[in-house]
């Protein structure tokens, strides 16, 4: 799919269309090259595409050649995918907003790509406690022992406990960057920045050279928590990032953990405030690996780009709107709120082709209001 990639990164280039309306504009189109080449009028058909949208798309469309941007990009940006290449992380592409192009460096590992390599995130404060610091250490180990890949965001505080951990006792770990992949933030993790990469990889949505902007870490969270099946946020504030995290987490049907402390702690505030989202609390290592052991794996033969999936398994033939409210559905558990969302349709509506399609063994009800394929 190398023609397809070059598309993906075009459209990316263009002011005002986000990772939301670029999978929507793949979903209606169903390939990138298709909506770059499509008329005005059959992009206006796109539910968010409104005049100043494409007046930007029809002035890229005249300066930029997709297959000749991807050449040049190439030279400084070797190593990226998109999702229409084989390797993009299929969890992130079951997300409502996965980045259409994301940067690598270290070492790829294809089955933790697939999703059957488990994934978990271990977040938290820039400045966390000793009983935040020990128990982050404590289960990072265990994770790491027990063949989970650790993924952090390389921050300071809780973030770099979990990497550097990860590294100790040679488990496997990812770092997702609010940067380019070779901007090192902060400056005292370059020597964590290289090791990363020699035992797991470091990402970014950001093409090389990008510098630290704050505005980048927030978005950045929302990969955090789409590569992973779980998330545990450790120790948070009231305003920490590790909270949006977490709030991404919850959108994206992953489940989220907290570590407990006194109310009294101002690092703990936050955590205990995820209790009423639902958290579940870590008590104990053993009874975090059966929590995370019961989280079901990704069945999966072989390695294959969204592309080929949808040539090689098709969706059911169903009526329009059973077909919209399937194709919302993911592989993983998702939100029924997220499904009425992409849908656009009301919930009433959404709930009975829901129970038509659990009728028809195709999708099935899980705890929580949530929903997958079967």
């Amino acid at each position: 799919m190398v023609i397809e990639r070059a598309y993906w990164l075009a459209w990316s280039q263009i002011s005002g269309i986000g990772p939301v309306l670029l999978k929507r504009i793949h979903q209606h189109f169903k390939t990138l090259e298709g909506a770059w080449k499509a008329s005005t009028t059959d992009l206006k058909m796109v539910e968010g595409l409104g005049k100043q949208l494409l007046s930007a798309i029809a002035e890229k469309r005249a300066q930029l050649e997709p297959e000749k941007f991807l050449q040049q990009h190439l030279e400084k940006n070797p190593n990226f995918w998109t999702p229409a290449d084989p390797e993009y992380p299929r969890l992130l592409w079951e997300i409502p907003s996965p980045p259409p192009v994301l940067y690598y460096r270290g070492q790829v590992n294809l089955e933790e790509n697939q999703g059957i390599t488990p994934t978990i995130a271990i977040v938290g404060t820039r400045h966390p406690t000793e009983h935040g610091r020990r128990w982050t250490h404590k289960i990072t180990a265990t994770l790491a022992q027990h063949g989970f890949t650790v993924v952090s965001g390389m921050a300071a505080g809780i973030d770099g406990q979990a990497h550097r951990t990860c590294i100790q006792t040679g488990g496997r770990t990812l770092a997702v960057l609010g940067t380019g992949i070779d901007v090192v933030y902060p400056s005292s993790h370059r020597q964590l920045h290289q090791q990363i990469q020699q035992q797991g990889l470091v990402l970014s949505e950001y093409a090389v050279g990008t510098r630290v902007d704050r505005s980048n870490f927030p978005a950045r969270n929302r990969i955090i928590a789409g590569l992973c099946r779980a998330i545990l946020v450790m120790e948070a504030p009231q305003k920490s990032g590790s909270l949006i995290t977490a709030r991404y987490a919850n959108e994206f049907g992953r489940d989220v953990y907290i570590l407990p402390n006194s109310p009294e702690v101002e690092q703990a505030k936050g955590c205990l405030k995820l209790l009423h989202q639902g958290a579940e609390v870590i008590i104990e290592e053993e009874e975090l690996l059966a929590g995370l052991g019961a989280i079901p794996k990704i069945d999966t033969e072989k390695q294959l780009s969204i592309f080929e999936q949808v040539s090689s398994k098709p969706t059911p033939q169903l009526e329009p709107q059973l077909a919209q409210v399937f194709e919302a559905v993911g592989i993983e558990a998702t939100p029924f709120d997220l499904i009425v969302q992409q849908t656009g349709l009301s919930t009433g509506e959404v709930s009975g082709i829901l129970l038509q399609l659990e009728l028809l063994g195709i999708v099935s009800q899980l705890p929580g209001m949530r929903y997958q394929r079967v």
